[in-house]
């Protein structure tokens, strides 16, 4: 479907433009059988998340690590420390090399010191963008963040790519879950 803006140039619009087509049966509603998990560490004793996911950049993944392992999930931007929201942050990522890019840009922003008072980073955490094993340069550039900081990577998920979050956790990231049951 193409859409032309009023003095502006002819614009391609991709997916849906009405209203939702729920013939699918597909559900937009949160999962909730995911909280009964042994990975799920979603609050200290105080009742505030333990930490937060922050997405370094649009759709790397925050929202669903916060549906599977807990914590809180604050998008794009920085958590607010002033109301409640932990500065333990777990910084997430696509392993795509714009992903990377990505990183490697909030980590020059924490190195530089410019992230809010009172917030940390906690880990990296990487989604694998695709099946498969990832091609030689983005493996090197993953070697370079590990330099730096954890990194965790999280593998493919094709149940998640159907918003089925209720399956096991990934395999490997045990040490993920045991960073996020020691917070």
């Amino acid at each position: 479907m193409t859409q032309t803006t009023p003095g502006g140039p002819e614009i391609w619009i991709r997916g849906p433009v009405g209203a939702a087509d729920t013939s699918d049966n597909i559900s937009t509603e949160p999962s909730q059988t995911f909280t009964q998990r042994e990975v799920h560490a979603t609050a200290t004793a105080s009742g505030e998340a333990a930490f937060s996911w922050m997405n370094a950049h649009g759709g790397a993944g925050a929202s669903t690590l916060t549906a599977v392992f807990g914590g809180f999930d604050c998008g794009g931007r920085w958590p607010e420390t002033a109301t409640g929201e932990s500065g333990k942050i777990l910084l997430v990522a696509r392993t795509h090399a714009s992903g990377l890019q990505a990183v490697s840009q909030v980590l020059d922003m924490i190195r530089r010191d410019e992230q809010p008072s009172g917030v940390t980073l906690q880990a990296v955490v990487l989604v694998a963008d695709a099946p498969g094993r990832l091609p030689p340069e983005l493996a090197r550039r993953i070697k370079v963040i590990g330099s730096v900081t954890a990194v965790h990577r999280i593998p493919w998920m094709p149940d998640w790519r159907m918003g089925n979050l209720s399956g096991p956790a990934p395999r490997g990231a045990s040490a993920l879950s045991k960073l996020l049951t020691s917070q």
